[in-house]
């Protein structure tokens, strides 16, 4: 099996303890490379080296242009060996690869747009009520970041983090999720390639206790950026609050995906199956709620059954599979558990529900497409993150109903309207308490479009121009033009 390696101070390193771990392939079930297994010393020189970049080394002296022509080559080499990075995440984590690929194409864009951005960060001169000063901002850098990823999407969601760190003149940490940690590893040999200076983006690999303790611990990371379930975020939250740390955490979904009577149904029928079964259900926007208006529900479900048999489950790597495997065992388990809590709060189920035994499915970790109707909103199935292919139906009538049904949970990162009125579409909008409302589409971002979420969905956005505030610091400065001296012991 491969062995990998840290990525230290612009090296890769082995761990200190002399110690791997197995990655399996979630197809096969089967281990197929060593994973560095670190720990607080492997912490502690990371972030040491990522400090003397961020104040000693040749990073600190560059110019904004000068990072953001190094983040314009490292997009180039990341459209470069975008095919042999995709290939690594299906092999570990289990997604298909028409996604995976159109992910790692679409990440140099990130680098791109921070780039450019990355010496258009600028700061302000200010009017002031007292005679003989001038006065004005700078924004700076927060320091060094500690950016902890989850298994899902660990590159893309790396690049949400990463590129906008850089621009603001930040340096980075990274730990990957201890399941897919393989892509990040290589992703660090570009950096080199792209002439990053030593210490700019480091990568310790392994268990949260033994890394990612240390890490949001440390005396020298500023900032920590964390994607991944809300209990773990929570956890993540009070220790930084406690250290005094700046902190944005992109964390769970429940997202409602609303359809009226009024909707092109097809388009919808597509919207739905796209929101809960694309990813095998395993992203934090799954629209996992579906609310269908009353009128239409029958003909509604009917027309989504009737596509989502088709769903074809398979080895993630053949371009004919639409749902791939479960990315880890604890995670397989506990989509079928749910399974099991749904039929006992009494929802029924209609489609799925069993484990993927067929012969395409090898030896993977398979949940069928698997769908309940009627649901209750204050059924677990309805209020509590799945992250699997499993969809609940619940039944609105009118507009109002649907909005309180929608906002009824503790989560708001995403949801998704679906009608031909203009109007309800900019009501729902304003009203629906999420970071992110789709109308008639689903599961788009952009490196342009802020995302982030409202209430137990996290803290600070990703993408777009307000990310790159997250890894700034505001800066005032005050320079006396001729302003007399006063009394001394009297505020100026």
């Amino acid at each position: 099996m491969k062995r990998y390696r840290l990525h230290i101070d612009g090296q890769a390193v082995d761990p200190q303890g002399d110690a791997w771990f197995e990655t399996q392939n979630p197809f096969t079930g089967q281990a197929w490379a060593e994973i560095p297994r670190g720990d607080a010393r492997d912490v502690d020189r990371a972030v040491q080296a990522a400090h003397r970049a961020l104040t000693s080394g040749p990073w600190a002296e560059m110019t904004a242009t000068q990072r953001g022509a190094l983040m314009h080559r490292l997009g180039d080499l990341i459209a470069r060996d975008a095919a042999r990075l995709a290939a690594t995440e299906v092999r570990d984590n289990g997604k298909l690869l028409a996604e995976m690929q159109g992910q790692l194409h679409y990440i140099p864009q990130w680098f791109y747009y921070y780039g450019g951005l990355a010496d258009k960060i600028q700061g302000s001169t200010l009017p002031l009520d007292k005679k003989g000063y001038f006065a004005f901002t700078r924004h700076e850098p927060v320091g060094v970041v500690a950016a902890i990823t989850p298994w899902n999407s660990p590159l893309l969601l790396a690049a949400w983090k990463i590129a906008p760190a850089l621009a603001a003149g930040c340096t980075i940490v990274i730990k990957p999720s201890e399941f897919t940690s393989a892509s990040t590893l290589e992703f660090a040999e570009l950096f080199d390639e792209a002439g990053f200076p030593p210490g700019v983006f480091n990568v310790v690999t392994g268990f949260g206790a033994e890394v990612g303790t240390p890490l949001v611990e440390h005396p020298l990371v500023n900032k920590i950026s964390f994607t991944g379930s809300d209990a773990t975020g929570r956890l993540i939250n009070e220790k930084a609050a406690r250290l005094l740390k700046h902190t944005a955490m992109e964390l769970g979904g429940k997202s409602p995906n609303i359809v009226f009577d009024d909707a092109d149904l097809e388009q919808a029928v597509f919207g739905a199956v796209s929101g809960i079964f694309a990813a095998t259900g395993q992203t934090c926007i799954a629209g996992s709620r579906l609310l269908v208006q009353d009128s239409i529900h029958d003909a509604f479900v009917e027309k989504l059954l009737a596509v989502a048999r088709t769903a074809r489950m398979g080895d993630p790597m053949d371009p004919a599979t639409q749902v791939g495997p479960v990315t880890t065992p604890p995670q397989y388990k506990k989509v079928l558990a749910y399974i099991d809590i749904a039929r006992s709060e009494g929802a029924r189920m209609v489609l799925g529900g069993e484990k993927g035994n067929a012969p395409e499915c090898g030896q993977g970790w398979f949940v069928q497409p698997t769908i309940f109707t009627g649901v209750r909103n204050d059924m677990r199935i309805a209020q509590e993150e799945v992250f699997g292919p499993v969809l609940s139906v619940i039944r609105f009538k009118e507009e109002a109903d649907a909005l309180r049904i929608a906002n009824d949970v503790r989560f708001g990162l995403a949801a998704a309207v679906w009608t031909k009125d203009i109007g309800r579409a900019i009501r729902m909008s304003e009203r629906l308490q999420a970071g992110t409302v789709w109308v008639n589409t689903y599961r788009a971002v952009s490196f342009m479009a802020p995302f982030g979420g409202y209430k137990d969905s996290g803290l600070g956005r990703e993408n777009g121009i307000d990310a790159v505030r997250e890894y700034l610091q505001t800066k005032s400065v005050w320079i006396n033009s001729g302003a007399v001296a006063g009394n001394p012991f009297v505020l100026r």
